[in-house]
């Protein structure tokens, strides 16, 4: 056969396999009518759809069945593999026994609306009422779009948001939320300005960071007066570039059997606790070794100034083995200094409003207010009404997290997971019933539960007094994340368990945690 009639019997290939696409797809439940297209377009709408999941930050332990499902229905034969910030997708073409390898790599963050809208067209493709032409160019134009809030925007939103969680769930003031929310500031403002243009700087932008908290918070905390609450100030400053999320994800990936990506990604986040931890203990000693007198006033503040103190041996009688005598020194003073300590903050009764914590009450205000900026910036627009979704979510999940640490204190995982749990239900019925996005819809609440849960475990920064101390303090921080993410993931699972229990099965992939 000449080369003429092996080209001539190709094209007339790829003009019939359309045809066959629909036969093929009938057994799926999923038919392509009305939008049949050239295979080369198909396939190029599966690459564009793998990196715009990508680049708006998709569920990664989901993108490989929605790209399974797309390929499947669009007939495009296509394996995928999914490492971190990459997928491999391998297209055979059956008529010339032959495939061609694609690597299609992005780096991004949560956009809310974008993924938004990926999803719509995701599921207009898929359900035939979309080409894939079509689809492809409307992904494209979405890739090529600029943030929908300029950089001042977004700094002016991460003030509010570190305000608020510095008050609500750290303990701070009202003097603390201004402090913690102008350090987010500038840490937004340099996460997007400073580390995005230099390369360098990015490398070292997290201890940077962490470091300015730190330092500022510790000065701060070192007037005489208890003005200042240094736990508050550099938990709540930092609160915006904890890698929870990260967390989260490592531990819904490693639920789906992703073993690769899952460990890739909770070493990574164990590791990257301990530079953040290891940041904020720098900043801390900065300041201590510059100033001569926060420092002694540091080292003496656990040890009572007024102690009578007696040498000899001593008999117990109300101890753990009565009447037992001891060697040593009994130490005695006068327990009215003794400060009385809110999530690691010293508060008196007596002080004036503005240095004490706000009333419970407040959160029925702060925690809608809360949901609202973490949307925002998230990049989530403002004019549509997902957003009131996401914020009703939200705070029905805070609603849930904080009836049971009432009930079950100390117990972070039990907390996070029924917070969790309230959660998945509501966005995957809302998904299910209203045919909403249930991904973008829990995302905000997610993104709460996590420094809540590190809230209830005791905060991000501790006293230490040896670098042996130090690194343990960041190690359980990692630990706690750990536990608040594996809560987080079991509630998420149950709920989409018993949601999609009954009913006809999904014909596409889930869009959901």
């Amino acid at each position: 056969m000449h080369r003429k009639d092996i080209t001539k019997w190709s094209s007339v290939v790829d003009t019939l396999r359309p045809l066959r696409n629909i036969v093929r797809t009938k057994n799926t439940g999923a038919v392509i009518i009305n939008n049949v297209e050239d295979v080369t377009n198909r396939r190029k709408f599966i690459l564009k759809l793998a990196k715009a999941l990508l680049s708006f930050g998709a569920p990664s332990h989901r993108i490989e069945s929605q790209l399974k499902a797309a390929s499947d229905i669009l007939d495009t034969q296509a394996e995928f593999v999914h490492l971190p910030n990459m997928i491999i997708v391998s297209i055979r073409n059956g008529d010339t026994r032959s495939s061609r390898t694609h690597f299609v790599r992005a780096t991004g963050r949560i956009a809310l609306s974008s993924l938004h809208k990926v999803h719509m067209i995701y599921r207009d493709v898929l359900h035939d009422n979309m080409g894939a032409e079509a689809g492809t160019e409307a992904l494209r134009k979405l890739l090529q779009s600029p943030p929908i809030y300029p950089l001042l925007v977004r700094c002016a939103v991460a003030f509010v948001c570190a305000a608020i969680i510095c008050v609500l769930s750290f303990g701070g003031s009202v003097v603390d939320l201004w402090i913690s929310g102008a350090c987010a500031c500038c840490l937004q403002y340099l996460g997007l300005n400073a580390a995005n243009k230099s390369s360098m700087y990015a490398n070292v932008y997290e201890i940077s960071v962490s470091i300015i908290v730190a330092f500022v918070a510790r000065g701060l905390s070192s007037i005489p007066g208890h003005l200042f609450c240094y736990s508050a100030i550099s938990s709540a400053g930092v609160v915006l570039i904890l890698p929870g999320f990260t967390v989260l994800t490592s531990a819904l990936e490693l639920m789906s059997r992703n073993i690769f990506c899952g460990s890739v990604r909770i070493v990574y986040a164990i590791i990257y606790t301990l530079f953040l931890g290891f940041g904020l203990t720098i900043g801390s000693d900065l300041y201590l070794v510059v100033d001569r007198r926060a420092r002694h006033a540091y080292y003496r503040g656990n040890t009572p100034t007024d102690m009578i103190y007696t040498h000899g041996t001593f008999t117990m009688v109300n101890g753990t083995t009565p009447f037992r005598s001891i060697s040593g020194v009994l130490a005695q003073g006068n327990s009215s200094q003794i400060l009385n300590l809110i999530k690691g903050c010293p508060r008196d009764a007596s002080e004036p409003w503005f240095k004490q914590p706000l009333p419970w009450w407040a959160m029925f205000f702060l925690v809608p207010i809360y949901s609202t900026c973490s949307s925002l910036s998230n990049l989530q627009a403002w004019n549509q009404w997902q957003l009131l979704v996401m914020v009703t979510f939200s705070c029905c999940a805070y609603a849930a997290n904080r009836a049971t640490s009432m009930a079950l204190p100390g117990r972070i995982d039990l907390i996070s997971a029924t917070g969790a749990f309230v959660l998945g239900t509501l966005g995957n019925l809302y998904s299910r019933l209203v045919r909403g996005t249930a991904f973008t819809s829990m995302v905000t609440g997610v993104l709460f539960l996590v420094p809540s849960g590190i809230a209830q475990g005791g905060g991000l920064t501790q006293t230490y007094h040896s670098s042996a101390e130090q690194y343990s303090g960041g190690f359980s921080l990692a630990l706690r994340m750990i536990s608040v993410a594996a809560g987080v993931t079991i509630g998420l699972f149950v709920s989409q368990v018993i949601v999609y229990l009954f009913g006809s099965r999904k014909n596409v992939a889930h869009f959901a945690f």
